[in-house]
């Protein structure tokens, strides 16, 4: 197995969404080589109904779908999905899960696991926030930029429900305005380039 700090570098995709998302996954999944070098997370805000993505999204990549259990090792060219009720974190390579911080109204799971990877991962940081209600991830984005992150937005008329994507582009932070497509298009460069400068 390999040593934890030697994973601790590899870029990390944050998708985070809510309403419309399963779309935008699948479309993003679709077009996402399996062998990229890079860990993508799905931050789904569902506040009460159990997460089902881990058994519907296997059928749209070859990357194995895991849901995240408490200190699972981050691992490229896997996804990885948050479980209903957790705000998810990560430390020491590790995924931790903690009770979720805000029971009521809209959830900000997104904004957590942002601003958690932020903190304490190495590697080249990607957050694209996609369909939702609410705007659960733009309070984040500039602690993204802030290390050198890049943000990404769902194109409003791509997107089941623009609020989410909406909040994302008016916080000022967005590198990027894709459909799914061109999102997938562009973690693909991105993680070329980091592989190159490795």
């Amino acid at each position: 197995m390999k040593a934890k700090s030697a994973v601790k570098d590899i870029p990390v995709v944050c998708v985070g969404g809510s309403a419309g998302g399963l779309d935008a996954y699948i479309r993003l999944l679709r077009h996402l080589p399996a062998d990229m070098g890079v860990a993508i997370v799905i931050v789904n805000h569902l506040r009460t109904v159990a997460t089902r993505l881990h058994e519907i999204l296997p059928q749209y990549t070859e990357m194995p779908v895991e849901l995240i259990t408490e200190r699972l090792a981050i691992q490229p060219n896997h996804v990885f999905i948050i479980p209903a009720q957790r705000d998810l974190h990560v430390l020491d390579g590790e995924f931790r899960l903690k009770p979720i911080s805000k029971p009521r109204g809209w959830p900000d799971v997104i904004t957590v696991f942002l601003r958690s990877l932020a903190r304490h991962w190495e590697g080249k940081l990607i957050a694209v926030i996609v369909s939702g209600f609410d705007g659960d991830g733009a309070a984040a984005l500039s602690d993204i930029k802030r290390v050198g992150g890049i943000a990404i937005a769902q194109k409003l008329d791509t997107a089941v429900q623009p609020d989410m994507p909406e909040s994302a582009i008016a916080s000022g932070c967005i590198d990027f305005v894709l459909s799914p497509e061109d999102i997938a298009q562009e973690i693909v460069r991105i993680a070329h380039a980091v592989s190159r400068t490795e």
